[in-house]
């Protein structure tokens, strides 16, 4: 049976690692302020750069680009990016489980993954996955450096015929408790039907705008700047919700070392009462027996 000096050794150490959980959760909560705040101001500058690329499009008779051949599916290449540390939850687990169903569902083609994150890399060299490169320790701070040598890669790839589409999976940052787990085709880039379109795009693209540019100069310029800025926003939104995971993770875990702080120091009371009441019938007896 324990003794209370166990008790006392057990409550210590969970409040040790309660002060670590409560100090990563502070940690965690101030990086999620940047990346939240970097993330949220990517997210129309990618959107109104995709609106004028397809605005582009949309007027040309026949766009012609290498970004824009469309080849049947028989090389993928797929960017999953997924955190660079643990005790985030259940974050890069879901990120991965999100990939291999994907993956699953391409049997019978050949993968190339770019895996962007120490935990996706890890896990995918443990699966076997060939790679066409791995980018680790840069989640952490995103650098549009590094969005943009992913898409230079991503780009002679597909133009020199070694890809047919590429894909990317994150998890875009949604609020702080419910990421949303996100598949994005992101080449070729394809044209919007007029049944995806909403009323205000349907709306812009209706404007006549005058391009003093030629149509192969206005695609060779737009078409990489949008797959850098989808790189960027994919490693932004990943970012912010890694951290967001890790924040949700150590408060949930700080909550339960207070739960089992409490529930060891009530059974110590127990265990130090039953202990009182042994040796106070113990000195009662003896006193009973000399009298």
């Amino acid at each position: 049976m324990a003794t209370l000096l166990d008790f006392r050794r057990r409550i210590r150490s969970v409040k040790n690692t309660q002060q670590i959980t409560r100090a990563m959760k502070f940690v965690a909560a101030a990086r999620l302020r940047r990346a939240q705040e970097a993330a949220l101001a990517a997210r129309p500058y990618a959107k109104e750069l995709a609106r004028v690329l397809r605005s582009t499009m949309s007027r040309i008779e026949s766009p012609e680009h290498p970004l824009l051949a469309k080849r049947p599916e028989e090389r993928i290449l797929v960017i999953v990016l997924a955190g660079e540390r643990g005790l985030a939850g259940a974050f890069n687990t879901n990120i991965l489980k999100s990939a291999r169903e994907f993956l699953r569902g391409k049997q019978g083609k050949k993968i190339v993954t770019i895996p962007v994150g120490k935990k996706g890399r890890d896990a995918m060299r443990k699966a076997g996955f060939e790679f066409a490169a791995e980018y680790v320790n840069v989640l952490a701070r995103v650098d549009y450096g590094i969005a943009r040598e992913i898409a230079s890669l991503v780009t002679e790839l597909y133009t020199k015929e070694e890809v047919d589409s590429v894909y990317v999976v994150f998890s875009e940052f949604k609020n702080v408790m419910t990421p949303l787990l996100t598949v994005e085709k992101l080449l070729p880039v394809e044209k919007i039907t007029e049944g995806e379109q909403s009323e205000a795009e349907a709306a812009s693209s209706q404007i006549d705008y005058i391009y003093e540019q030629p149509e192969e100069q206005l695609l060779n310029r737009l078409l990489p700047r949008y797959v850098e800025t989808q790189v960027l926003r994919a490693m932004l939104e990943s970012s912010a919700a890694e951290h967001a995971a890790r924040m949700t993770a150590m408060e949930a875990a700080t909550k339960n070392a207070g739960d089992v702080i409490e529930a060891l120091t009530l059974h110590m009371n127990k265990v130090r009462q039953a202990a009182i009441t042994k040796e106070i019938i113990e000195i009662v007896s003896g006193a009973a027996s000399t009298a």
